[in-house]
């Protein structure tokens, strides 16, 4: 089965044209039910049956698996059986009568708009590393894009005199417009540091690591979770918690869900009217804490 998993990985990259980390978290959900059905059942995956499967997700949840983990472990088992499927491997998907409680949705958490300056405000510009950092931040904070879209932008993609940027992912391009302050640290940091950073004049990636060579997910992971810590702030900071602050603050300040959806690249508009939930969680605490009759 593994060469069959490897197969449904290209699938879903190619032809279903999924994100990398939705087909890495796929197929590492894959590769534990495989071995959990070599290990326990000592069998291969096309043999499984109904009451096998049912009985691995219980046995997910004793390892303490939360219920989201559970429901998209089955999830990513479903779809590659509908693969197999499709390919006239199996005749019947042995998971697909499989339903698990719904996992309660919690929502994203956000920083406030004095938590977000005070973290852009981090970077020392007192060396190369302090400059890339500065752009790194003010330009997530400023579009909204996923990590895996910072890290993939080219020097190509940025229009400093249009003040935009061209963001590429899962097939699709859009447009996203850039605040001042973010236009001002790419433009520093294109014309007067990267160059002395990167380790190929070749090179095309808009941010590098200390080698010269593209930013990785973990490197920048680390770089936000070191200014978090200098900023003093308690909040657990990911990069996708600026993704989700520059989605509700927009909100907050009156742009519509559409314009949204469209800069954060949601194929559907439901995973955007979250943000309205969390603007209105917001404001309710707002109004507890300071209405004097609350």
């Amino acid at each position: 089965m593994t060469d069959q998993i490897t197969l449904y990985q290209s699938y879903l990259l190619e032809v279903k044209k999924a994100s990398a980390n939705t087909v890495a978290s796929y197929i590492r959900d894959l590769r534990q039910f495989d071995k959990y059905v070599c290990d326990h059942i000592g069998c291969s995956l096309e043999l499984v049956t109904n009451e096998q499967a049912t009985v691995y997700f219980a046995w997910l949840t004793n390892q303490g698996k939360s219920s989201a983990t559970v429901t998209r472990s089955l999830a990513s088992i479903k779809g590659f059986y509908s693969y197999l499927i499709t390919l006239g491997k199996l005749e019947s998907n042995p998971v697909k009568s499989i339903h698990l409680a719904k996992a309660e949705k919690k929502l994203p958490q956000i920083l406030s708009g004095r938590e977000v300056e005070l973290l852009l405000q981090q970077p020392q510009c007192t060396d190369p590393k302090g400059f890339r950092d500065k752009a790194m931040l003010e330009l997530l904070y400023a579009t909204g894009i996923r990590v895996s879209e910072l890290i993939s932008l080219n020097v190509e993609d940025v229009n400093i005199p249009a003040g935009f940027i061209r963001c590429s992912s899962g097939g699709k391009t859009r447009m996203i417009p850039l605040y001042p302050a973010a236009v001002r640290a790419l433009q520093t940091y294109i014309t007067q540091i990267r160059t002395s950073m990167i380790a190929d004049p070749a090179e095309t990636a808009l941010f590098v690591n200390l080698g010269g060579e593209r930013m990785s997910r973990q490197g920048f992971w680390k770089i936000i979770k070191h200014y978090q810590q200098t900023a003093g702030i308690q909040k657990d900071i990911t990069p996708h918690t600026l993704r989700h602050s520059f989605a509700a603050h927009l909100l907050e300040n009156g742009a519509d869900l559409k314009s949204i959806q469209e800069m954060l690249g949601h194929s559907d508009i439901s995973s955007t009217q979250i943000y309205t939930q969390i603007v209105k969680q917001n404001l309710k605490s707002v109004y507890n804490k300071f209405h004097p009759k609350a």
